[in-house]
């Protein structure tokens, strides 16, 4: 009987961090029901990490508490990758080929690399989309087994600073490697938009505390990804900044407005001591600045609104009140709200919502991208109530041991119990069994 599959994906936003582990069977089913999240603030700015130490000693406990939710140690995790610089760049390989031999895959995966061998100043490359293909300068969806004189492939770069993946990096750096990197909006643009979405043209907004990233699609195809330095977040600050109270006074008001992007309808009421009317000003202000910013991706792509049927929106900030019908008066796109990926059933209903969206969509996509027999996860093995790994009970004294010291150096220093400890009464068992079981080497 096969094994499952556990897949481990982090996703590291601006206000929090979610780490969740999935389960996939042998016949493909993925299922999910364990997930944790540390909110934190300043330590991610604009999707790039600021403080690694800090990051670091989150994910640590995450992990750690996953660990414990499934009974097993984590040995690999997918990492999503976003962030303010992230946005996608235009590149185009022409090549001649014999009119005797058809175009082979291995053809194409060469052109393709071609095109990333050119540097791109102060970005690195994190992703290559294949974008449209061409034969004798006609248009193909699939150039593989056809025969002509020329190829043209056109591919979108998806680039960011380098400190982005960088700082990823160094996050790894307590034992448990990154598996893969995995760029968010497009992971979470696979596993939520219909194929319709992206044959007739399709914006995908994810709005996140301090970043907007916008994704279009056409002719099932990605043509433009660019990321807004703007979120919630930035609706927070202008309440707070204008109506001098402190950011989670601010954030409360904002979550408890109706609908504070029509400010003229909202009650002349007073929330936590702050003039509710008065603030829905500040972010109708803010909100429709940030509208703007997202319909002018339209134009940088090259498209107009005629060109896209809707609009699917995600993200933290994509909950305000209002916020769904007033893109819909500006932009002129029918806008909805995504939904989970269908592709995972997700077991635990306290999890089941639409905040994390982005991180059951790197599962999903990781899903998609492990290896068979490949897992992120080892489960814990018993014995008699004892824990071995590959039956060596010298390994598992020491496992058990190197765990306590974790968990000691992770707690706060507490009163000696009286007795032996479990741990103690572990090694102590163990030891008993390897006393028993190995022979004497006296003689």
């Amino acid at each position: 009987m096969e094994k499952n599959q556990y897949i481990v994906a982090l996703e590291i936003g601006s206000s929090k961090i979610v780490g969740a582990i999935a389960e996939k069977t042998s016949a493909g089913y993925l299922s999910v029901k364990h997930l944790q999240e540390e909110k934190h603030l300043n330590s991610v700015r604009y999707g790039i990490v600021q403080n690694v130490e800090n990051i670091k000693s989150s994910i640590n406990h995450i992990l750690h508490t996953l660990e414990g939710m499934v009974d097993g140690r984590i040995t690999q995790v997918y990492l999503g990758v976003s962030g303010r610089s992230l946005h996608s760049i235009v590149s185009e390989v022409n090549r001649s080929v014999g009119t005797t031999e058809s175009i082979t895959r291995e053809l194409i995966d060469r052109i393709i690399h071609e095109a990333t061998s050119t540097p791109i100043k102060n970005h690195d490359t994190v992703d290559i989309v294949p974008r449209a293909y061409y034969v004798d300068k006609v248009e193909t969806p699939n150039p593989v087994g056809q025969f002509g004189s020329s190829i043209k492939i056109k591919v979108n770069l998806i680039v960011a600073k380098p400190a982005l993946k960088l700082n990823l990096n160094r996050l790894m750096t307590f034992g448990i490697p990154a598996k893969d990197y995995i760029v968010t909006p497009l992971a979470v643009a696979e596993q939520i938009l219909s194929e319709s979405d992206r044959e007739l043209g399709c914006m995908l907004v994810d709005m996140g505390a301090e970043t907007t990233t916008v994704s279009i699609y056409k002719n099932k195809a990605l043509i433009f990804l660019n990321t807004l330095p703007l979120g919630g977040r930035n609706l927070t600050r202008d309440v707070m900044n204008g109506m001098n109270v402190l950011e989670e006074t601010a954030e409360n008001v904002k979550k408890n407005i109706n609908n504070p992007l029509d400010p003229s309808n909202v009650s002349n009421v007073r929330i936590e001591g702050v003039d509710a009317r008065e603030a829905a000003n500040y972010i109708s202000a803010r909100t429709g600045e940030i509208i703007a910013n997202i319909n002018q991706q339209l134009a940088d792509a090259g498209v107009t609104s005629n060109d896209i049927q809707s609009i699917v929106l995600i993200g933290g900030g994509a909950h305000l009140g209002g916020l769904q019908q007033k893109m819909e008066e500006t932009i002129k796109i029918k806008v909805r709200m995504g939904q989970n990926p269908l592709s995972i059933n997700i077991l635990n209903s306290n999890i089941n919502r639409m905040e994390y969206i982005e991180v059951f969509a790197l599962l999903a996509q990781a899903a998609e991208m492990i290896e068979d027999r490949e897992t992120c996860v080892e489960l814990n093995k018993y014995e008699d109530d004892l824990v071995f790994e590959g039956g060596n009970a010298a390994a598992a004294v020491a496992r058990a041991e190197q765990t306590r010291e974790r968990e000691e150096s992770e707690k706060p220093e507490k009163p000696k119990k009286k007795g032996p400890s479990r741990w103690d009464k572990l090694r102590n068992k163990l030891s008993s069994l390897m006393t028993e079981d190995e022979p004497d080497n006296d003689d």
